[in-house]
């Protein structure tokens, strides 16, 4: 008997801990003067500006494509590029372990209030074996997508962080 009270003592101070306060976001925190935005990017069709697309939906956000009035938000990506670079080679000099790096520079431009610039760099690791060329490609195009997808989330993140009212008041100070 002793060891069930124990036991489920020590559970709840373990449910207790684990549990913490992260929430995601809903659409009551998103301002209103983000549930409607533009995006803008140079190629409505790449990985990139899918995922940003599938990641704004999924908090609700409406995304047009022909504004009718000029006041709506306007998320443009400006430009997103991709590298390898060797980390670790083998002893015959060839490449063991390629660094990727996708980088994000994106602007968020919010009408009478300002251009929030929104950066995002992922990292991923890719072991390269020379044996194996043709499943290192499709590997290497799966971590791409994978880089993709949470770029997108971590931009779409950044986004709804930014805070307009605390510079609706500033204005209204100024």
């Amino acid at each position: 008997m002793r060891h069930r009270i124990l036991t489920s003592f020590l559970g709840l101070i373990v449910l207790v801990n684990t549990s913490c306060s992260f929430h995601l976001y809903s659409i009551a925190h998103i301002p209103l003067e983000l549930q409607t935005i533009l995006l803008e990017s140079s190629d409505p069709y790449d990985p990139l500006t899918y995922f940003v697309r599938q990641q704004l939906s999924l908090y609700n956000i409406n995304i047009i494509d022909n504004p009718v009035h000029k006041d709506i938000p306007i998320l443009r990506i400006i430009k997103f590029s991709n590298n390898q670079n060797a980390v670790s080679i083998f002893q015959d000099g060839t490449t063991a372990e390629n660094q990727l790096v996708l980088r994000i520079q994106a602007q968020m431009i919010i009408p009478r209030q300002g251009i929030y610039p929104l950066h995002v760099t992922i990292f991923r690791s890719f072991f390269d074996n020379p044996l194996t060329a043709l499943a290192k490609d499709a590997e290497n195009n799966i971590l791409y997508q994978e880089m993709f997808k949470q770029a997108a989330k971590q931009l779409v993140q950044q986004l709804l962080i930014i805070d307009i009212k605390k510079n609706k008041k500033n204005e209204k100070i100024m």
